[in-house]
């Protein structure tokens, strides 16, 4: 590893923190996606009702 790259990094930031920090985003997008079809749909199913 190059002492550039080493320089940028914070303490405490190995690759395991930097890999389970990639991990948390995807399953933080996920959800969020999850949450807007579920709005989405609870929408167009409460529009068909009127």
């Amino acid at each position: 590893m190059s002492e550039a790259m080493v320089e940028d990094r914070r303490p405490g930031d190995t690759d395991l923190h930097r890999r389970q920090r990639g991990k948390n985003l995807v399953v933080a997008g996920f959800l969020l996606v999850m949450v807007v079809l579920f709005f989405a749909l609870t929408i167009v199913r409460m529009g068909d009702k009127g």
